[in-house]
């Protein structure tokens, strides 16, 4: 069994290194990709939440900041991330006997749009991304708002993230 063990961990390294450059997690990024330009991201839902888009904003830049080693710059990066908020919306989603909502769900829609400029075939237009969490409709929204939209974020900026760099 020991030995086992052993021949396993010597050969685990050469098999993973075998596989180049694919990862099941995380950015597939090509050496020759050096920046990203990430801007302010649009405000375009009929609903408004004044500090959507600069949360969105900071999010997205951190992500990219954390998991690539991508240098942020204001324009013309090798790739480009553009996006804008389309929708926010609360709806009810359980309604009571007595017609009364008692389950409401507030939904954030995103469009993005990505550029590579150095591989195109990675590009993708106007891609739409949404995400939604779920509260007690004898809550307002205004109190639980903050929490959230912090959680549809974080949701959000995944889904990006893997759709433009992970190749998700």
């Amino acid at each position: 069994m020991k030995r086992r063990t052993l021949i396993l961990s010597l050969l685990l390294p050469i098999l993973v290194s075998a596989c180049g450059g694919y990862s099941l997690s995380g950015p597939s990024i090509q050496a020759d990709v050096q920046t990203i330009t990430i801007p302010y991201v649009e405000y375009r839902a009929l609903r408004v939440n004044p500090s959507l888009s600069n949360d969105l904003t900071e999010a997205l830049q951190e992500k990219f900041r954390k998991l690539t080693r991508l240098e942020q710059v204001d324009v013309d990066g090798d790739l480009e991330l553009v996006c804008e908020i389309t929708g926010y919306d609360v709806k009810a989603t359980a309604v009571t006997a007595d017609e009364m909502a008692s389950q409401n769900r507030l939904t954030v829609t995103v469009t993005a749009s990505f550029t590579n400029r150095k591989y195109p075939e990675d590009d993708f237009e106007n891609k739409s991304f949404s995400a939604y969490e779920d509260f007690d409709a004898t809550m307002s929204l205004d109190a639980v708002e903050a929490g959230l939209c912090e959680s549809i974020i974080e949701k959000i900026v995944e889904d990006i993230f893997n759709a433009s760099v992970a190749q998700w």
